[in-house]
């Protein structure tokens, strides 16, 4: 996705007025380095499509005060989407990223997409009726998909848990619903975005691993979402395990991650020694009961995900490390078997500075990461002209 605007154009101005910082002509001339002429040419561009505003105070200056301009968050909004194995998240945000409105279902997405988009699609509706904004004011969607996602196309690629979703066009469906531009990737990914605005503003690189019935990761390098040749920039779970002993695993391979610390394997691992747990939610519930055989087996999944987060901090030097998703429910057992695998394995250099802990957004972190996704791309060079398009064309 582009991320840079042409100097002096309407949507470098607009990025200078995402900080939320209301500015005057004379000001955007002096930042844009474009004359006053040609800053009002692009302030009227941005005011006729309703992306920016008027600020209420005009700012001080010597003489008569001067009109200062801002970004109308308040009245641009995106629909977000987090869709997991066994649920879907649903919320409305304005263009801040602010949650209006929010909704959760179960839903198992091995069901296919007939029957889950049909039910994504009814509840944006439903939200965005019941947050009492006009239907207008939806700029753009974005949706986390739990598995690998094709970054050009945002289609699914060969998804292991999303049996039938292959190739299906989610931003094309829901598109098709709202009117407006949507935009998919990886829930790994969405989640990194959603804790990084939630919790560590201001870090460059951050690394989140979403341990749920897969494991997943979202890279953030340099402030910018890595997504690497074909997308496929975090699939830590099938990253190669010495603990998972060459076991084979359903994406084909064998001694992948995710057979011996994925959620599904924890469960079954635990059923074997005959424990009643039917989900990772029944493991995370069985370490709170303090039932030993749940803490050894997280611990034990926390230590095999340390080991492969230690080549990953080798190779990427991240700042924070954020554990999330289900399991990290269960707290301490995982984060420690983390912690002590990865402290041991990599040189003080990597790690001296590293922080690891467990995510902060909650449950609205992967919808926060979506409203972000969609409000960053919907602003991306090519949407943004479509949109002011549209605004010249009415």
């Amino acid at each position: 996705m582009e991320t840079q605007h042409a100097p002096g154009s309407a949507g470098h101005v607009l990025s200078i007025l995402r900080d939320l910082r209301p500015r005057t002509r004379s000001q955007l001339a002096d930042l844009t380095g474009q004359a006053r002429t040609t800053v009002s040419q692009r302030l009227d561009l941005l005011l006729d499509a309703g992306l920016i505003r008027e600020a209420e105070h005009s700012a001080a200056t010597r003489g008569r005060p001067s009109a200062a301009f801002e970004f109308d968050v308040e009245g641009n909004h995106a629909l977000a989407v987090d869709l997991g194995a066994n649920h879907a998240t649903y919320a409305v945000t304005d263009f801040s990223g602010r949650v209006l409105a929010d909704a959760s279902d179960d839903v198992s997405i091995a069901e296919g997409p007939a029957v889950v988009m049909e039910l994504v699609v009814s509840r944006l509706g439903e939200l965005v009726s019941g947050a009492g904004i006009a239907p207008g004011s939806v700029r753009t969607a974005g949706v986390g998909l739990p598995g690998p996602v094709d970054h050009a196309s945002g289609l699914p690629a060969s998804p292991p848990i999303m049996p039938g979703w292959d190739g299906y066009d989610a931003r094309g469906r829901i598109s098709a619903r709202i009117g407006c531009p949507v935009f998919v990737d990886n829930d790994a990914n969405v989640m990194a975005l959603g804790e990084r605005a939630a919790a560590h503003p201001g870090v460059d690189d951050l690394l989140f691993v979403k341990l749920g019935t897969g494991i997943g990761a979202g890279i953030i390098s340099g402030g910018r979402l890595l997504h690497g040749a074909d997308g496929a920039a975090g699939d830590l779970g099938h990253a190669y395990s010495p603990a998972a002993d060459g076991r084979p695993c359903r994406c084909g391979n064998r001694g992948c991650l995710e057979t011996v610390a994925g959620g599904l394997a924890i469960t079954q691992a635990l059923q074997a020694e005959g424990l009643d747990v039917q989900t990772p939610r029944d493991v995370v519930e069985s370490v709170r009961r303090g039932d030993l055989r749940a803490v050894r087996a997280l611990r034990t999944a926390g230590r095999a995900i340390g080991d492969v987060l230690a080549t990953c901090t080798a190779l990427f030097n991240p700042a924070v490390v954020v554990l999330g998703g289900e399991i990290v429910a269960a707290g301490e057992p995982v984060l420690a078997g983390v912690r002590e695998s990865v402290f041991a394995r990599t040189l003080p250099l990597a790690s001296r500075g590293l922080q690891i802990t467990v995510a902060q957004a909650g449950s609205l972190g992967g919808v926060r990461g979506a409203a972000q996704l969609a409000i960053d791309g919907a602003l991306s060079p090519g949407a943004l002209e479509a949109i002011l398009d549209h605004s010249l064309a009415s």
